[in-house]
């Protein structure tokens, strides 16, 4: 298995991180998702190759959460929409 920390921008609360852990575990090879709200980092453990972490990267960009340094005024607007479908299935 392997582990990448990936540091994001918009993450403001439990509701994102659910989004967050959501979308991430729809990829086969990832076993675990560990959101830290409060330094605003993603920690996902898969299996397979490192390529994968592109996808993972990609993934977290669409649902508004893009890594740190690649945000957007659409990438802020994005999280604000997955945020609230987090709390609603919270």
């Amino acid at each position: 298995m392997k582990q990448v920390e990936i540091l994001i921008e918009n993450l403001k609360c439990h509701g994102c991180a659910a989004t967050i852990k959501k979308g991430l575990l729809k990829f086969e090879e990832v076993e675990q998702v560990e959101v830290d709200v409060e330094n605003s980092t993603v920690a996902i453990i898969f299996n397979g190759n490192e390529s994968r972490i592109e996808n993972y990267r990609a993934k977290l960009a669409r649902l508004g959460y893009p890594e740190n340094g690649q945000n957007s005024g659409f990438s802020v607007a994005k999280s604000y929409v997955s945020c609230a479908i987090g709390r609603m299935s919270e």
